[in-house]
């Protein structure tokens, strides 16, 4: 027996007007399809490029709201909806008054669908037509996703942008697969739009809905895909099926490929990547958005990226040297602590080794991100690009993962 809660509690009537994401481009560079541009939601405006710290569960790993704004300086946090769905569940989030009082947190908040997480449970889930069968990994309980019902989570979590239910491929997979897959994916995006052009929230601000590209590794599917989600007018749109094991030259060409079939006015948004030279490789693609759990997990297992490489925080050589983790970083972290001392915080398991750690992790993705948008502005982004890339390639051979 599936079980089910009354998520179509909403007016599915049809709204008389539907108001898109405001999105604007400031700037294109010259030599390539990098853009610095802005959108605005009801709980903020938000630059791009941007990356957003990955809340999973309505936090951010180790990391508490305060220094998620003051130190981090992020300006919108993801979240998912498969794991609020189950905790603390949709009632428990109306009941606060959706998701931004419940954490706390004033600015944006984009929630994905949860649809990678189901797909990722294997043997616990069934693919249907009309949605996913799949099992909690909490407590082993079945659950039923349709994309209507992941509109109506989303609507009850109060997210500024809902990402829709797709099925993600995984790498590597055959073109017979991915063909079916990018078709249910295509049919699913059809429901998603008309389940969120047919309902209203609740909470008294707008509410955006991005769709999904998918096809794998295969141009032609993505070709297909790309026609299918842009015709049904979303507020913007995200590659997805990518960062899933297939080689980095791959998923630059997918995302190059891509990138061209997307509408210029919406932003652009490029799903669970990555390291640092990849963002900076996408931005130079055209993407907009990403997002990516590297920063914090590396930030937990010690590994703190700089711009000189990545330092191991357990090693024996920072017992002894009292200077801040990044001398060119300005976050609370480099200004109050020594690589000694987070050292010492880490081989004595103490808590506080996380939270630095990860500070530190997301202001260099925050602080990388904000530059390249400066450098695009100026007309100056390749150039700057080449030689924070080369200086990665050079660090390479000395990085302690």
């Amino acid at each position: 027996m599936v079980l089910e809660t009354d998520y179509y509690k909403f007016s599915f009537q049809k709204t008389k007007s539907l108001r898109l994401l405001k999105f604007r481009v400031d700037k294109k560079a010259r030599d390539c399809k990098a853009r610095a541009g802005y959108f605005e939601t009801s709980h903020g405006r938000v630059e791009t490029p941007i990356f957003m710290p990955v809340g999973t569960q309505g936090t951010v790993k180790a990391v508490n709201q305060f220094f998620l704004e003051s130190e981090i300086h992020a300006q919108i946090v993801l979240s998912n909806t498969y794991h609020l769905y189950l905790r603390p569940g949709t009632d428990t989030l109306e009941k606060a008054g959706g998701l931004h009082k419940f954490m706390n947190w004033e600015k944006p908040i984009l929630t994905d669908s949860g649809g990678y997480q189901v797909f990722s449970l294997s043997e616990l889930r069934k693919l249907k037509p009309d949605g996913v069968e799949f099992r909690s990994h909490l407590d082993g309980s079945k659950h039923f996703f349709t994309p209507e019902k992941v509109v109506a989570i989303q609507r009850s979590i109060g997210s500024d942008i809902m990402m829709v239910l797709d099925e993600c491929t995984p790498y590597p997979c055959e073109f017979e697969y991915a063909q079916k897959s990018t078709s249910l994916t295509s049919e699913w995006a059809v429901k998603n739009r008309t389940a969120f052009e047919s309902s209203v929230g609740f909470y008294g601000f707008d509410q955006y809905q991005f769709g999904i590209i998918q096809g794998s590794v295969y141009p032609e599917l993505r070709e297909l895909s790309a026609k299918d989600i842009t015709r049904l007018n979303f507020d913007g749109y995200a590659i997805g099926g990518l960062a899933v094991g297939e080689p980095i030259e791959t998923l630059y060409n997918i995302v190059d490929f891509t990138t061209d079939l997307m509408p210029d006015d919406r932003p652009k948004y490029l799903m669970g990547v990555g390291r640092p030279e990849n963002i900076l490789e996408a931005i130079e693609r055209g993407v907009d958005m990403f997002d990516c759990v590297m920063p914090t997990r590396n930030a937990r297992n010690a590994y703190l990226f700089t711009s000189n490489g990545i330092l191991s925080m357990r090693n024996a050589r920072y017992k002894d040297e009292f200077v801040p983790v990044d001398e060119n970083c300005g976050c609370y972290t480099c200004r109050n602590y020594s690589r000694g001392y987070l050292r010492h915080l880490f081989i004595s398991g103490e808590i506080l080794a996380l939270e630095l750690a990860s500070i530190h992790n997301l202001r260099f993705y925050l602080d990388l991100v904000g530059e390249a948008r400066n450098q695009i502005l100026i007309d100056n982004f390749s150039e700057w690009k080449k030689n924070i890339i080369n200086k990665i390639s050079i660090n390479k051979n000395s990085l302690e993962e």
